[in-house]
């Protein structure tokens, strides 16, 4: 965001309403309006000092400063360019490197943004923030390339030319917004030496019936001042308004302090300040509990994580004195910038930072306590978030809906913006198959079964396929059927799910016109005893067999052609009937099954799949022996005399009926 109000006097020592430089020297005037805070005074004063400039070091320290002060105003275009001419003149602050990985990475350059990052960790090596810059890029681009559910609209109601952010609603219907604008028509005459734009002030609008808007207007004087007023916030009854001021004067840096103020009839009444720390301190940004026992704040004192942190006080009662500050912990504050705290009705925390892993500038973020007591911290991702700065969150109550400030816009100022987030809608869009041929079945029958009860049934399309919209945080089965075939089913859910999705299935369904063989079934040396791993193929055989209760079965078993006709039929049959026995033991009644032996009276025929499996077998090829002694290797020999060996189930009716 560019850095025009109160809530921005963060990044700068102090504001003036007119210049402040005395000195003649071209260079210690650019010097003392960058320490003062004013970037965009001091941006063209160092650019018209560098030309009188012969010393190289001094001329890209001076680059260094003018791309600082891009930075600070937040134009990451322009501070991008001035960072690589710094770097080009070799400027020796390896912050010059990290600042244009920044820079980068907003104007979504993400790949060069990493290679910047991964410099400056070879010079910075135990700079933490190397790494995370790295990361962000990548999960940044995932972000982008995958948004979440929310919609965002620009609010072209509230906003103007100048900055507009920071809104909050003030009564219960959500109908009235309050926010922080930088317009024509507020109360302060100082024009920013930062910016040249007016004084904050704290405006409201109303809508109507219709959906529209009112005009804003600034709140009474006895909240907007000649001073920076804005990044207001309401207590859960809407009758107590806090807010932000800072106070700046000639060559004096004020800082910033937290007011309140409580309704009177439909005013507000007189601001009383909060007193947290001194007045050269920045208190600012303030978030009230549900409770009104604590306040959460941005400031800059010491004893943070570095950066701008978020800091809370609490008290016992309403009217009691507020504690001392408390920061809120590195799980929360980083070494960057954690600014504008928010709390949900729920009483989820909100905030927007630049130092967790993010798209670029500062993001929102939501911060949830878990079970031990630790913070849960999660980007609230694209499109709320962006590669620009994203701030200022509020929440209608009980929904998904309400606004945020963002600087995305190519000007890059700050605007409020709409954000919801529609119900979610989940589609299952599926195909069913020939299991073989792997060809479409036209007209199965498709059951949809829940587990909410709900029991849907449907037919697939000629070119088999179906369609059904789904519930969310809901389980289901879906059941494909055609005569001549087994039954075959898929599983979906839409549980834990927060974004709208399409799901893509295939059922494939098994033809009982042939031998369906059994994967998986393992045989020691001639022996017929089940091997463990054999008894996952038949549990799946029984759920086959549940699924078909119509149906009864032949369970065949084959050898190869090794050992005598007599013997493998013995061994065959032995082994078919192994199954069967582990079928009843399993449940399943014994007039379903038909064990057989087949020896090796009937070799394999290579189908379509076999032989995209086993390159060395053609198509349509029978496994007798003479084809499979033909084979030139002795290892790929065993490998077709292996395929001879399985078990194979057939269907032999499906009109059964259960005795009982």
């Amino acid at each position: 965001m560019k850095i025009r109000h109160f809530v921005f006097i963060l990044f700068a020592v102090a504001f003036f309403a007119e210049p402040m430089f005395a000195q003649r020297d071209k260079s210690a005037k650019a010097e003392s309006a960058y320490k003062a805070g004013e970037y965009y005074v001091a941006i063209d004063l160092f650019k018209t000092a560098y030309n009188s400039i012969t010393d190289k070091s001094n001329k890209a320290e001076m680059l260094y400063k003018i791309a600082e002060c891009y930075r600070l105003v937040n134009e990451p275009l322009k501070a991008e360019l001035w960072y690589t001419k710094a770097i080009g003149k070799g400027v020796p602050n390896p912050l010059a490197i990290y600042y244009l990985a920044e820079m980068q990475k907003m104007n979504l350059k993400y790949e060069e943004a990493k290679e910047s990052f991964k410099k400056y960790k070879e010079i910075v090596p135990k700079d933490a923030r190397a790494d995370d810059g790295v990361r962000s890029c990548d999960q940044a681009q995932k972000w982008m390339d995958n948004p979440s559910g929310y919609q965002v609209e620009s609010m072209k109601f509230f906003n103007s030319k100048q900055e507009d952010f920071a809104p909050a609603y003030t009564n219960s219907d959500n109908s009235i917004v309050i926010f922080t604008s930088s317009r024509d028509g507020s109360t302060g005459n100082a024009i920013s030496g930062v910016t040249g734009q007016n004084s904050a002030d704290i405006f409201i609008s109303r809508v109507d019936r219709k959906g529209s808007w009112s005009q804003p207007v600034p709140l009474s004087e006895n909240i907007n001042t000649e001073f920076e007023e804005g990044s207001p916030c309401l207590s859960k009854d809407f009758k107590t308004l806090y807010f932000s001021r800072c106070k700046y004067a000639k060559n004096k840096n004020s800082g910033c302090q937290i007011y309140f103020s409580e309704i009177q009839g439909e005013e507000w009444g007189k601001d009383k300040l909060i007193q947290i720390a001194g007045d050269s301190i920045v208190v600012a940004d303030p978030a009230i509990s549900v409770d009104e026992l604590t306040l959460y704040f941005t400031s800059d004192m010491g004893g943070g994580q570095g950066g701008k942190d978020l800091w809370k006080v609490t008290r016992s009662n309403k009217g009691d004195e507020w504690s001392k500050p408390i920061n809120l912990g590195a799980q929360i504050n980083t070494p960057g910038d954690e600014r504008f705290p928010y709390i949900h009705p729920d009483g989820t925390l909100y905030f927007s930072s630049n130092g967790h892993i993010g798209l670029g500038g500062l993001d929102i973020f939501k911060a949830t306590v878990k079970p031990d007591g630790t913070w849960k911290v999660e980007n609230l991702e694209s499109p709320i978030n962006s590669n620009a700065d994203d701030f200022g969150i509020t929440f209608q109550k009980d929904q998904e809906k309400g606004f945020f400030s963002s600087c995305r816009t190519i000007k890059g100022d700050a605007d409020i913006y709409a954000f919801s987030l529609p119900p979610l809608k989940f589609n299952v869009i599926g195909v069913v198959r020939d299991e073989k041929t792997e060809q479409p079945i036209a007209d199965a029958t498709i059951k949809s079964i829940s587990s909410d009860g709900i029991t849907i049934d449907n037919k697939a399309d000629k070119n088999g396929v179906f369609r059904f919209a789904l519930k969310a945080n809901t389980d289901y089965v879906f059941i494909g059927s055609k005569e001549g075939y087994l039954n075959g089913k898929e599983r979906e859910t839409t549980k834990g799910l927060d974004r709208s999705r399409d799901f893509k299935t295939i059922i494939l369904l098994a033809s009982t016109a042939k031998p369906i063989e059994l994967p998986n079934i393992f045989y020691d040396f001639a022996k017929w005893d089940l091997r463990p791993e054999s008894m996952v193929a038949l549990d799946k055989l029984i759920e086959t067999l549940n699924e078909n209760s119509n149906i009864t079965i032949e369970l065949g078993s084959h050898t190869d052609s090794r050992g005598s006709d007599q013997d493998n039929i013995n061994l065959s049959q032995k082994r078919a009937q192994s199954v069967v026995n582990y079928l009843i033991e399993k449940g399943v009644v014994s007039d379903r099954l038909i064990p057989k032996g087949y020896g090796e009276s009937t070799p394999k025929v290579v189908d379509k799949k076999m032989a995209a499996q086993y390159t060395f077998l053609k198509e349509g090829a029978t496994l007798t022996e003479a084809y499979i002694n033909s084979l030139s290797d002795s290892d790929l020999q065993e490998i077709a005399h292996g395929v001879n060996r399985r078990t194979e189930f057939r269907v032999l009716s499906s009109d059964y009926k259960p005795k009982n």
